[in-house]
């Protein structure tokens, strides 16, 4: 998004839209910028890179030429070669252009899910792109080039099927060559296309130049007939094919007669329209010198049969003398195909007679090599076991193309790099399972279908046999299946039919393995996540990292694991699945036991280690931790907290997992491990999810100091999250469970932390209470105790307007951060210091320290309470008149608190956000602002964002409606004056405005 807009800003909400066209996440906004940060930090680890990302207010800037970008180099350079041909000249439009056109790669943004902004600028790219291909190829014909410009436009033709300023070029080409059949079958084949698919004829263009060809092509008519129009469909027909060039024919012969040998092709083809024309491209471009061999792997399952016959059929019209096929047969050692058994039942398809194949393997492969250079032919060699399987197979002159099809990766260099088949597309899924039970079916249920095709895990098989079980029970929905594969059940048992099953395609790839490596694979299907290091696989396996690394690789070849890059790997969701039946069946429970053990010890190990760069402290809160194989944390490398923003899918279900798989203290202990950095980066849910989980294990345990613990930190996630009420309770609990602890540290924490919980109840004396009580207990629990006490109790004491007392707790916070080190707790400190400067009318001071904390929150990536101090900031902006600034911020601030599920902060920036709107005299729209934040505090019973959400819907009401005034302020003050803040002033005097017996209420 930042590269094809260089120069401008590109705004959180631009983002959002492109990441989730189809709805965001609540965490989206804060997603983003944990992106932005890490890529801005990825840069300026290289010198030129250095403010190359900036941040704004609203978005993020990447500054840098646009002449530095491919995508506009090559429209620079297209531009100048177009005005070059204008100016007349032509050397150095060719130039120019042909630059241009080399800078494409492949399709723009490849492999990236694509939004709306992206998607319309690759379709412009390409269009542009076209245009430019096509220039170029008019200005080489103009130069006699006509041997640069048909391959390009051959491979345009192939993509873009129905483009006729590319097929008229083609024909052009063509034509000044001498090749007068090549470009009336091109004509026929645009002719054809345009009829099939939109019922229309060729253009002008292009029916001028074929009654030109044909004139010179066919033999002159008698006299009294007519060649200027072009003939009826049909009426042409083809002539067969020339050999290529270089490889002439023996003197007399004649071409044989043509074969076809192919399996009959699957009915219900769908999709894989880009590996398609790759491999077609790639024919292209080498077919008049080498034979054309493609390997295309894939796992098992994936549609490799499906996509080569499937690409044979359309290769035999350019190759018309014969289509051969043979399975050799090579996902086991016992039934493959040797080369030798292969070239005669080859041969005996090109009904060479059987007395004429000879005995000796060197005869045998010359004279297959002889025969295939007398035809143009096609060759599939289905389920190939290695490169030396198919070596002697394969062709030496340029009249064939050989597909071959293996669950391996085979690698040779005279046979090039193979093209891996992926997984369908969604709707290329749905597209399939369509063609099974029908289309109607999947458009009255398309949820269910989708989600069907989802349990498939996209597999091609899969979802053939998913459509042939529903197929034959016309009375099911798709809904019934869908529901049968839901809910964590296992999905094998529901993709077979008769003796055609999943489970069978992938025993075929399991099988040969080497009985070390069909361990590993057994093994992975206990890791509880989606990505696999090898360290991690060496933990489960007990196996070396070389070891398991070189496990990995071999499974990788086999397309039996997917590597992501050189250090994850990741299994589809139906291997997986057979992976745990194999574990369940051959290895013993004490085996599969003792391997996850060795697994969470490494995890635990790992995060903590990171855990301790955010809290040096953690690990006295996790007493004798389990000893891990160091050897395989070091060959982990340094891990940094990015590794646990990378990684947090999976700790976070391996906490879940080793609670349900009873390693009961490696659930709490890494669920702790993990708390400062889901704290920091606004992860609530993780941390309520992975908490409870911990609390569960604990209680499981009997562990009471883990009981508190867990609790205490549990109800840190519901304090952000609103639900004031559960953290009260967890609280109470810890500080409960702790009361007979030795561990005065933790005892503290819990009441300390009461404190912020009685401030976000509106319950502030209890708040300042339970906070001085802590701060006079400060020197029997040393030093970290003063982050846990001070900011709590200076943020009740704001409230209550006692901004000299407050500001005195926050700035021992401070000098505690500075003296410690602690980047968190120094922008955390510089946040509340400037909320109060703030309220004490301090304004431009106030404004430098909250811009230098969430300067301080770039640096280090912590995005803890920037919600909060976004708003106030919004608040500074509107107390210097610069309305528009406050009202971004506020904006801002509401977004991010959705995104981290921070609704107290939500309510507070909607408040705030209506009276900027008021400020600006958009009464209305305040209004409407003040209702959401009623609604909200209400929801989450935080009475003092109530009170003034109350508060200034009163000041609206004072000039239109006097007793509804009234009322709020009534509302408003009765809770003010419960909670003793400065606010029942203001409340009562409005009050006294509006009427003598106002003051009458709530005394």
């Amino acid at each position: 998004m930042l590269a094809v807009q260089p120069g401008q800003l590109v705004t959180l909400n631009d983002l959002v839209d492109e990441l989730w066209p189809a709805g965001p996440p609540p965490s989206a906004v804060a997603n983003v910028r944990s992106y932005a940060a890490n890529l801005r930090r990825t840069f300026e680890t290289f010198e030129s890179g250095r403010g190359v990302i900036v941040r704004q207010q609203t978005g993020y800037r990447l500054v840098l030429r646009p002449d530095l970008i491919d995508v506009f180099r090559f429209e620079m350079e297209r531009r100048a070669g177009r005005e070059a041909l204008t100016v007349g000249r032509p050397d150095r439009a060719l130039e120019l252009l042909g630059r241009a056109v080399a800078r494409w790669q492949g399709p723009m943004l490849a492999g990236i899910p694509l939004g709306p902004v992206l998607t319309a600028r690759t379709v412009a790219a390409e269009e542009e792109r076209l245009l430019a291909v096509e220039l170029l190829a008019d200005v080489q014909l103009r130069s006699g080039r006509d041997d640069l410009a048909i391959p390009m436009l051959r491979e345009v033709v192939v993509r873009h099927p129905l483009r006729e300023p590319a097929y008229v070029l083609l024909m052009r080409a063509l034509y000044e060559r001498g090749d007068h059949a090549g470009a009336l079958i091109v004509y026929d084949e645009i002719r054809t296309r345009l009829a099939a698919e939109l019922g229309v004829d060729p253009g002008t263009d292009m029916q001028s130049l074929y009654g030109t060809i044909v004139t010179v092509a066919l033999p002159r008519h008698p006299a009294n007939s007519s060649v200027s129009q072009p003939a009826a469909r049909g009426e042409l027909s083809a002539p067969s094919a020339p050999a290529p060039a270089g490889v002439p024919m023996p003197h007399g012969s004649r071409r044989p007669d043509p074969v076809d040998h192919l399996p009959r092709a699957v009915t219900d083809f769908v999709g894989r329209e880009d590996v398609l024309s790759s491999l077609l491209a790639e024919t292209r471009r080498v077919e008049d010198r080498v034979p054309a061999v493609h390997i295309i792997d894939g796992m098992a399952g994936s549609g490799k049969t499906a996509l080569a016959v499937h690409l044979a059929r359309q290769l035999s019209e350019r190759y018309p003398d014969a289509t051969l096929y043979i399975d050799l047969c090579g996902h086991g050692e016992r039934n493959r195909v040797e080369p030798s058994t292969a070239l005669v039942a080859l041969l005996r398809q090109l009904d060479v007679p059987a007395e004429r194949v000879p005995v000796e393997f060197d005869a045998r492969v010359e004279l297959w090599r002889r025969e295939l250079a007398r035809r143009r032919s096609v060759i599939v060699l289905d389920n190939a076991a290695s490169s030396d399987q198919i070596l002697p197979l394969l062709p030496t002159e340029p009249t064939t193309v050989v597909l071959v099809t293996s669950r391996r990766r085979l690698a040779h260099p005279d046979i090039g790099p193979s093209q891996t088949l992926p997984v369908m597309t969604p709707q290329e899924s749905v597209d399939l399972l369509a063609f099974s039970v029908g289309q109607d079916r999947v458009e009255a249920e398309p949820e269910a279908a989708a989600e069907v095709v989802r349990r498939c895990g996209h597999l091609p098989l899969a979802i053939r046999l998913a459509g042939a079980r529903l197929a034959h029970r016309r009375g099911w929905r798709l809904a019934d299946l869908a529901g049968q594969m839901a809910g964590g059940a296992p999905a094998l048992p529901h993709l077979a039919q008769g003796e055609s099953t999943v489970a069978a395609a992938f025993a075929a790839s399991y099988e040969p393995l080497p009985e070390s490596i069909r361990r590993v694979f057994r093994l992975l299907g206990l890791y509880p996540g989606t990505r696999l290091s090898p360290p991690a696989v060496a933990a489960l396996t007990g196996l070396t990292v070389a070891e398991a690394h070189a496990a990995l690789d071999e499974l990788v070849d086999r397309n039996l694991v997917e590597d992501l890059d050189s250090r994850r790997y990741r299994l589809h969701d139906l291997v997986r699945q057979y992976c745990v039946e194999l574990c369940s069946r051959s290895d013993s429970p004490s085996d599969r036991r003792m391997a996850l053990g060795h697994l969470f010890d490494f995890t635990l190990e790992v995060a903590l280690r990171v855990a301790e760069s955010l809290e040096p402290g953690v690990r006295a809160q996790i007493p004798s931790p389990p000893s891990a194989r160091l050897e395989l944390v070091k060959a982990l490398g340094e891990r940094t907290v990015d590794w646990l923003e990378a990684e947090r899918a999976d700790l976070v279900t391996l906490v879940v997992s080793a609670h349900e798989s009873g390693f009961h203290q490696h659930s709490w202990r890494l669920a702790r491990a993990l708390w400062r950095f889901c704290y920091i980066r606004g992860y609530f849910e993780d941390i309520i999810l992975t908490h409870r989980h911990a609390l569960a294990a604990a209680e499981a345990t009997g562990d009471v100091d883990a009981m508190a613990l867990m609790n205490n930190y549990l109800a840190s996630a519901y304090v952000r999250t609103g639900d004031n009420r559960g953290a009260l309770d967890h609280l109470t609990r810890a500080v409960s469970i702790s009361r007979n602890s030795r561990d005065r540290l933790n005892t503290a924490r819990y009441r300390a932390n009461l404190a912020a919980v009685y401030w976000w109840s509106g319950n502030l004396t209890e708040a300042v209470a339970v906070g001085l009580e802590s701060l006079r207990d400060y020197k029997g629990y040393g030093n970290v105790g003063a982050p846990m006490v001070l900011p709590n109790l200076g943020i009740a004491l704001t409230t209550l307007g006692r901004y000299e007392e407050s500001l005195r707790m926050h700035r021992l916070h401070l000098a505690w951060a500075r003296t410690n080190s602690d980047d968190f707790h120094i922008l955390n400190a510089l946040s509340h210091i400037g909320a109060v400067r703030l309220r004490m009318g301090d304004v431009p001071q106030a404004i430098r320290i909250l811009m230098a904390s969430l300067a301080l929150r770039d640096r280090t990536g912590h995005r803890y309470a920037e919600a909060e101090v976004r708003n106030d900031l919004g608040i500074a902006y509107r107390g210097l008149g610069r309305l528009a600034d406050a009202q971004q911020e506020h904006e801002v601030a509401r977004q991010l608190a959705v995104g981290s599920g921070e609704r107290h902060v939500e309510a507070a920036a909607l408040n705030e956000l209506g009276r900027t709107l008021r400020a600006q005299g958009r009464d209305g729209e305040a209004v409407e602002m003040h209702q959401a934040a009623l609604r909200l505090a209400t929801r989450i019973a935080h009475p003092h964002e109530q009170g003034r959400a109350l508060a200034g819907l009163a000041e609206y009401f004072a000039h239109v409606d006097p007793a509804e005034a009234r009322r709020h302020w009534e509302r408003a003050l009765a809770i003010f004056r419960r909670m003793g803040v400065p606010e029942c002033f203001d409340a009562e005097r409005r009050l006294a405005e509006l009427g003598d017996n106002a003051l009458n209420v709530g005394h």
